[in-house]
């Protein structure tokens, strides 16, 4: 029989997420880890600041009980009476005791400071390159600004937790308890205020520090929608201005801004609340050590200069309490975004790079598709599809919209792995092969050639960080877009819009087929790469795309006849599985499903199927 659900064992992970705090600290030690020495610095400082916090208010008591002896008290164990040198002796000891105390801090401060900020980079490059690394399903169902926005802005917060709050805290609780050992050997007595007033903190705080983190988690949460409304709206601006949808974009906006203003509200309430509460107590204790302890002097039991030194220990010991209150708000709001940034890093990549990979010499190109099923989640678009391109053959691959076209394309670089069947490339299965190997022998071109902020020159170069300026240019003619890049206001120094949208659609595309043809991959693949281009641009783009595709590997899915026309061979997909495949010359003659294809006007050929027009 297995166990109950109240006793049966809950996944680690489970019991994790219970756990905030927990989870932001296993997801910093990593980085902190790297920084052992200067923390160790950080914490030597703290602990001398801890001392001379102890030794500061020793001159003050000396110099009550000895003015006091002069004025004819006669106090416990007789101190002596005043002097000149006496008081200058601690008025330079108070000086250099202060002195100190305050380099200790500012040591300790700049160590935790440089610790922060490196294990802050550290993170967040990490927390980039796995979220760089993971698969198309998961970009496609996750919002870009949340992730942003955890990369960025969550990171930055989890500070709060490492460094701003928790290692100072962490020392003033070791000041506590050091304090709370001498305030003992003064007075056992008096001492016993301190611990009824951490009791009730602790009892207060445990309550307000769950709410103010469920509040903080909620808040990000709010943040997270008000980043993802106002990015969806910003990146497709043409249509919400040519829709006149600005005032339905701008009440989403306010809507989700006033649900993160309430969370946000809220804790910032509870915080304050938390603080205040502190105080009370803080003030409590202060008035019960300073009726007891006068009541104590007056008995012979204490001098004043005790009663001075334990005062001062208890405003130093109530002040990790008060640190407790202060930071406890923003130690629930980093924890609130460090659940944010383990969740991500959760998050694990269904394409790796083996253990061992193969790497292959020269590649040839021969790219076979070996009885492949693929799966989109649950809902499966391609089935057993089996397909051989030669080293140098071009194989055109159409059909209606929805079949499973672009999923081979997804395959090919390994942005999605087939649920069944091989896919090889030379022989070799993909999973064998080195990633970043695999996809440096492909040139990929969609079709939204995405060009990326910067100069034409820098676009053209990513195809091959290390080519030349004369071997950039080489590839621009090449791929019909040197004349139009000369005739920019600087040429090849042109700095384009994000995603290059100063150009034209030709044009970036264009600039996209220079890029690969300098990546010189023995295969290429062209995915839609003429869909919505005007004629005129889809002829200079179709007479690049003959350049680029000479002498290599072709894999062209299209619903534009002319390049389907060009290929070798035609592959005919429909429902996720092959229909028929020969080539263009015998599919005119002899299929008529083909011929209606090529002969229906660009807007009716993705209706076109095996059994009929849609």
């Amino acid at each position: 029989m297995g166990l109950p659900p109240l006793f049966a064992r809950r996944h680690p992970r489970e019991r994790l997420r219970k756990q905030p705090l927990q989870r932001t600290f296993a997801l910093l030690r990593p980085e902190l880890a790297q920084h052992r020495r200067l923390m160790g610095g950080g914490v030597a400082a703290l602990l001398l600041e801890v001392v001379f916090r102890v030794l500061e208010p020793w001159p003050l008591k000396i110099v009550v009980d000895a003015v006091s002896t002069s004025l004819g008290a006669d106090l416990r164990g007789g101190p002596a009476p005043a002097s000149l040198t006496l008081l200058l002796v601690c008025g330079a000891a108070l000086i250099a005791t202060t002195a100190m105390r305050a380099l200790m801090n500012y040591l300790a401060t700049v160590a935790f400071a440089l610790v922060g900020s490196r294990a802050s980079i550290s993170l967040r490059a990490r927390v980039f390159n796995h979220v760089q690394g993971l698969s198309q399903s998961f970009h496609s169902t996750n919002r870009s600004a949340d992730t942003v926005q955890r990369i960025v802005t969550d990171v930055g917060r989890l500070q709060e937790v490492a460094v701003t709050a928790g290692l100072p805290l962490a020392a003033n609780m070791l000041t506590l308890a050091v304090m709370f050992v001498v305030m003992v050997v003064i007075d056992p007595l008096l001492s016993l205020a301190v611990v009824a007033a951490a009791l009730l903190f602790l009892v207060g705080s445990g309550r307000s520090t769950k709410k103010i983190t469920e509040a903080s988690r909620k808040t990000r949460k709010g943040e997270a929608q008000l980043a993802n409304t106002a990015q969806e709206s910003l990146s497709s601006i043409k249509v919400v201005q040519a829709y006149g949808l600005e005032d339905h974009i701008a009440q989403r906006f306010t809507s989700a801004n006033r649900t993160s203003l309430k969370e946000g509200v809220r804790s910032r309430r509870l915080a304050a609340g938390l603080e205040r509460r502190t105080d009370v107590i803080v003030g409590l204790a202060t008035a019960v050590v300073l009726v007891g302890g006068g009541l104590r002097v007056l008995e012979g039991a204490m001098t004043p200069g005790d009663l001075v030194l334990f005062t001062t220990y208890l405003k130093t010991t109530m002040k990790p309490l008060r640190d407790m209150a202060k930071y406890t708000g923003r130690i629930a709001k980093a924890a609130a975004s460090g659940e944010r940034v383990a969740d991500l890093l959760d998050q694990r990549a269904d394409v790796r790079t083996p253990r061992r990979p193969h790497q292959p010499g020269h590649v040839a190109g021969w790219v076979e598709f070996d009885k492949v099923t693929a799966h989109y989640g649950d809902q499966r678009v391609l089935d057993r599809v089996s397909l051989t391109i030669r080293p140098g053959e071009r194989v055109a691959v159409v059909g209606p919209s929805g079949s499973g076209k672009s999923t081979l394309v997804s395959l090919l670089v390994r942005s999605l792995d087939p649920t069944a069947g091989q896919v090889r490339l030379d022989g070799h299965p993909l999973p064998e092969l080195d990633l970043g190997r695999l996809r440096s022998e492909v040139s990929l071109l969609l079709q939204e050639a995405v060009l990326f902020a910067g100069s034409i020159r820098e676009n053209i170069r990513y195809g091959r960080l290390e080519a030349t300026d004369a071997e950039v240019e080489a590839a621009a003619r090449a791929a019909q877009a040197h004349d139009f890049i000369t005739a920019l206001p600087e040429g090849y120094d042109t700095v384009v819009g994000e995603r290059g949208g100063t150009l034209s659609g030709g044009q970036r595309q264009r600039v996209a087929i220079a890029r690969a043809l300098l990546r010189d991959s023995p295969v290429v693949v062209l995915d839609e790469a003429t869909t919505g281009l005007d004629p005129a641009a889809a002829a200079e783009v179709l007479r690049a795309i003959e350049t680029l595709c000479e002498g290599r590997t072709t894999l062209a899915v299209t619903h534009d006849a002319q390049v389907a026309l060009a290929a070798n061979r035609i592959v005919w997909i429909e429902d996720g599985r092959v229909l028929f495949a020969d080539t263009p010359a015998r599919l005119l003659a002899r299929n008529e499903v083909f011929r209606a294809w090529v002969d229906a006007g660009e807007g009716d050929r993705e209706a076109v199927r095996v059994g009929g027009r849609a």
